[in-house]
């Protein structure tokens, strides 16, 4: 699969449906799972390929130490087909989790993309540690 990449600025209507970007759209393919994200409180956006991967490695965690996450992340998630604007709907109880209002940020994150609250994303984006970056990109030879 691509990389998914960009950061594209939406709205969320009043009845919680939102515009999902035509560029991540046709590389998510024509259905893809939303669920919490697992180190933000923002919303992961996975391709079927990469969800299912995805839900093999939790489905492989014994339920001694995985109960709790397999409850939390797979009652959460759902299948979103866009609908014939492109939109989507986004579950009120999502929408909570990541502070969803109105003005969103969606950002392509290689495997899968992320749906943000705007404030959110800018604060996080501030406090991105660049050193801590290239330190991990050290890691990887660059």
């Amino acid at each position: 699969m691509t990389s998914l990449i960009g950061t594209y600025y939406h709205v969320i209507d009043a009845k919680g449906r939102m515009n999902f970007p035509t560029k991540l759209r046709e590389l998510l393919g024509s259905s893809f799972y939303v669920t919490k994200g697992l180190d933000a409180h923002c919303l992961a956006v996975y391709p079927a390929e990469e969800w299912e991967r995805l839900s093999q490695k939790v489905a492989a965690i014994p339920e001694s130490k995985g109960a709790q996450l397999k409850r939390w992340l797979f009652s959460g998630a759902c299948e979103m087909v866009p609908d014939q604007q492109g939109r989507i709907l986004i579950p009120q109880d999502l929408r909570q989790f990541a502070g969803l209002e109105k003005d969103v940020v969606v950002i392509g994150a290689n495997n899968k993309a992320e749906i943000w609250n705007r404030a959110s994303w800018e604060t996080a984006n501030a406090a991105v540690d660049l050193d801590e970056m290239m330190s991990v990109l050290d890691t990887l030879g660059f």
